[in-house]
């Protein structure tokens, strides 16, 4: 038995290796150190491995790994880099995208703090693939490549609406951290109205191995759609939670059990990250951990944050504490999203308090039903899905919390309207 950030993890899980594309290096001691890192292959690509071969080749080899993007959109990742526009006259920024704020989610800052140099070396092998030219903090002439390279590490504020692309490009020039309408798209106008790609850490870090080992390597886990490794955030009602780097399309029963087991009789699971629509227990004991599974049942991978419930769960409250995250976390530039959230927030509040009445469940619903896809960005969206689906899969728990307000069936009064909500 291994060891990951605490937990124990087998070598081997049912008879087949588990995957160290990402984690390989955290279980060593002191791995974030140069020369520890450097024993265990850090920067063994950056020579002729990558500087023999031209820059199209390297997108190529990507696109032929299958590598979708590892923050919650799955976007492949070799398409994205074959957007940028060569010969702008314009300096091309690759920005990583390591905020975060996804509730459940906390892979990204392990991969940083324990093998920080797997993530600098995606950065620069990522950076020849897209052309990135700036000057030489890491050293002007790389292993006598010609290339150099500039790498800045820039402190986020903390907001949510900032891991959305255009959000973290506007934050990073200094303005409000507020999304853009596209197009343009970050690939041709992003920061400083340049040519920009926008990876998640995550992301990044596949990308060495996929150097060293060839698509075909990359491929031996996963499935033909969702191909590769993945790590999982897992936190909620299982016995050894932590970050596990699993094959994609393992089932997600089968991924708990590798977690320590459950506790108690499960009820749900939110597969992907606080929005991702929640996942019944049917549903749960069905799906697997790739993209197609999750959205064949109409939710989605997402960041990979894993949160199962069990019957124990009090669901209503479970959804206030997600609704009200959304409401503080919208940036307030769509109106929509603005005072739809905050309604959603004060009406759910009102049903847990023990003042709901009957009709409150449709009005929620329908709240986030109207501001589902009215917005600039996909904030509005993933604030509204898990009030949909938890409203829908476990409506009897939030009917137990209206029923227990002695005046339920009273029509609600107009004390909403006037506490400034615009519908």
């Amino acid at each position: 038995m291994t060891t990951l950030h605490g937990f124990p993890q087998p070598a081997q899980w049912k008879g087949k290796d588990l995957p160290r594309i990402l984690s390989r290096l955290f279980q060593v001691d002191d791995g974030h150190r140069l020369e520890v890192a450097k024993r265990h292959g850090a920067y063994h690509t950056i020579g002729s491995t990558l500087f023999d071969k031209s820059q199209f080749e390297l997108i190529e080899l990507v696109k032929d790994s299958g590598l979708r993007g590892r923050g919650g959109a799955g976007f492949p990742t070799g398409m994205k880099w074959s957007f940028v526009p060569r010969g702008t006259g314009k300096p091309v920024y690759l920005v990583i995208n390591a905020d975060e704020g996804e509730p459940g989610t906390f892979k990204d800052r392990l991969c940083m703090s324990r093998d920080p140099h797997l993530l600098l070396e995606g950065m620069i092998i990522t950076g020849f693939a897209l052309g990135v030219r700036t000057a030489g903090l890491l050293g002007e002439n790389i292993q006598g490549s010609g290339y150099s390279l500039d790498i800045f590490v820039h402190r986020g504020a903390g907001a949510y609406i900032c891991g959305e692309e255009t959000g973290l490009i506007n934050s990073l020039e200094g303005f409000k951290g507020q999304p853009r309408l596209k197009p343009p798209f970050p690939a041709v106008s992003g920061a400083f109205a340049a040519p920009t790609v926008v990876n998640n850490v995550e992301t990044i870090m596949a990308v060495p191995y996929i150097l060293q080992h060839g698509a075909k390597g990359y491929r031996q886990w996963g499935t033909d759609k969702s191909p590769g490794s993945k790590l999982f955030s897992v936190a909620g009602d299982v016995n050894a939670p932590g970050v596990y780097e699993v094959p994609l399309g393992m089932p997600y029963m089968e991924f708990f059990e590798l977690a320590g087991g459950l506790k108690g009789e499960l009820l749900g699971c939110i597969p992907g990250g606080s929005s991702a629509p929640v996942l019944n227990a049917e549903e749960t004991r069905k799906a697997t951990m790739d993209y197609e599974s999750l959205a064949s049942l109409k939710s989605m991978l997402g960041s990979g944050a894993v949160t199962p419930f069990n019957s124990a769960t009090d669901v209503p409250r479970y959804l206030q504490t997600i609704a009200r995250f959304y409401a503080h976390e919208s940036c307030g530039q769509c109106t929509p999203c603005r005072e739809g959230t905050g309604y959603v927030d004060r009406v759910l509040d009102k049903v847990v308090d023990g003042h709901g009445r009957n009709g409150d469940l449709e009005l929620i619903k329908d709240l986030a039903d109207s501001y589902e896809w009215t917005t600039i960005c996909a904030f509005a969206p993933g604030a509204a899905w898990p009030i949909q689906s938890f409203i829908t899969k476990f409506r009897t728990h939030f009917q137990a919390y209206i029923e227990k307000n002695p005046e339920h069936a009273k029509p609600r009064e107009l004390e909403l309207e006037r506490a400034g909500a615009f519908w």
